[in-house]
Formats: structure tokens, C-alpha cells, sequence
């Protein structure tokens, strides 16, 4: 649903990322239905918006909305616009997911006071998201 007669997410592209810009859109689609930001009924916002907020070609939008419909997260709707679907769900609690934006906002804090920037934070993340949790079980596979 719409709350206010704006739409639910706000869509944002980070051209140094080196990350298409229609993935950018994909992926931060399905984060927010991961985190239950976006639920099922919701309305993602109009082509024509997404292009005036983001400066964007229209094209590229289209591309990430079929991309979405072709997940199965989203169904487009001649007319009405693209809808989340039912059956997509988050996946914690919001209670849970307050507890760890808690929890990382102290890790953040914690990387700031031992002198990261946020490229050093950023790169520190997507290297553990990489890699996976550290080897506490080395040489026992």
C-alpha cells in the first residue's frame, strides 16, 4: 500500500558501484521485501517517477520491473501499475531486524573509533558478505 500518496521505497543508484544501473534497482527491491519494507499489495513506484527521482532512462526502469516479474516478486498490471506479490515474505521479524540494525549500528561505531571511513566500512562488509563467517571450524571438514 501507499502511504501519504507516495510510494514505499525510494530508489537510489550508486554509479561507482560498478553495478548495472537496472540491477541496483533489482536488488534494492528485493532487500526491501527481504526486510519487510515492502510487503504484498504494495505498489512500486511509476516508471515515470523512478525516472524523474533518480534521473534514469525509462528503458533501464522497465528492464528491472520485468527483471522482478520474472522472479516471481512483482506482477505488473496494465494500467494499475507493479504490485508485490503475495507469498513474498520477510525474512526476520521486525522485532529481530531492530535488534541487529541495533547491533550494527554499534559494530558501525565501533569500525568508525578504529578508524574506518565508510569505503573501509563498506569494503569490510562486502568482503565478510563474501566470504562468509570466519573460519572458527579450520581443517575440521
Amino acid at each position: 500500500m501507499e502511504t501519504n500518496g507516495g510510494a514505499l521505497i525510494r530508489f537510489r543508484l550508486d554509479p561507482r558501484s560498478g553495478v548495472p544501473a537496472y540491477r541496483q534497482l533489482v536488488d534494492q527491491v528485493r532487500q526491501a521485501v527481504s526486510l519487510g519494507i515492502l510487503c504484498p499489495g504494495d505498489k512500486l513506484p511509476p516508471v515515470r517517477e523512478v525516472v524523474r527521482q533518480i534521473t534514469i532512462n525509462p528503458n533501464t526502469v522497465h528492464r528491472a520491473y520485468r527483471d522482478l516479474e520474472a522472479e516471481g516478486l512483482v506482477r505488473g498490471e496494465q494500467g494499475r501499475g507493479t504490485f508485490v506479490l503475495d507469498g513474498v515474505s520477510p525474512s526476520t521479524t521486525p522485532k529481530r531486524r531492530s535488534e541487529l540494525q541495533r547491533e550494527l549500528g554499534a559494530w558501525m561505531a565501533r569500525a568508525r573509533r578504529a578508524g574506518l571511513d565508510d569505503d573501509g566500512i563498506l569494503a569490510l562488509v562486502a568482503t565478510a558478505m563474501n566470504t562468509g563467517p570466519p573460519d572458527n571450524d579450520k581443517g575440521e571438514r
